[in-house]
């Protein structure tokens, strides 16, 4: 289910699914770089990257603009590498270091289209905690916009996806929310067309999450906008 903006003063669900990049974490300056850098060693449009790339995981956007016959795995590992090493510029949300902490282990996760390893580089770099329940790139064997890794993470956490809202900020991420049943929030003004509709936040300011219970005793997540 998702719900329009009017309609959303407070949510109750059993599991909060966060996205990364421009969802908890502005890496911005970082993901532009890096991709400029790509874009201009093949005469590519940076623009048309950018319009299509964020949320999707590196190997897929390398093999869609890397030029034939490219070694697509180790263009893919380079670009990682890159992005592994620069932090510069990299902050959290505002409120999102927050409401992280509001939130019981046991009933959120991060589902990120970025590697263990650079999802670990740029929650540190933001000042924020890793999740105990992460699905990076590895983890899946189809990246977003497939349903796959929020379904997985939803599964990690046993809740139905109907129980769970997603929070994510870019299209693609957006479609696989949308596509695995969940309500969705957009965080952000970077959604496009995939937003509409949708309730949509600025930044998690504001935002509170309390813990309580169902009649049979089973954790509710309570979120007031």
């Amino acid at each position: 289910m998702n719900l329009p903006a009017e309609a959303v003063k407070m949510l109750t669900v059993r599991a909060v699914l966060f996205d990364m990049d421009g969802t908890l974490v502005d890496s911005t300056a970082i993901v532009e770089q890096v991709w400029g850098e790509f874009a201009g060693r093949y005469g590519l449009d940076i623009d048309e990257i950018l319009r299509t790339s964020h949320g999707v995981q590196a190997k897929d956007t390398v093999r869609r603009f890397a030029p034939a016959g490219a070694d697509i795995d180790a263009l893919a590992e380079e670009l990682g590498g890159m992005e592994r090493t620069r932090t510069e510029g990299i902050v959290a949300l505002p409120g999102a270091a927050e409401l992280l902490r509001s939130l019981p282990a046991d009933a959120f996760a991060m589902v990120t289209s970025a590697d263990r390893i650079l999802a670990g580089v740029r929650m540190k770099a933001a000042g924020l905690e890793m999740p105990a329940t992460t699905v990076t790139s590895e983890a899946v064997t189809r990246g977003k916009p497939d349903p796959e890794g929020y379904l997985s993470a939803a599964a990690l956490l046993g809740a139905e996806p109907a129980d769970v809202v997603v929070f994510e900020d870019a299209p693609a991420g957006i479609a696989a929310a949308i596509a695995a049943g969940m309500t969705t929030i957009v965080v952000g003004g970077n959604g496009g067309p995939t937003a509409d509709g949708l309730w949509q936040i600025p930044d998690y300011s504001g935002i509170a999450a309390t813990v309580t219970a169902d009649a049979e005793g089973r954790q509710l997540i309570e979120l007031r906008f």
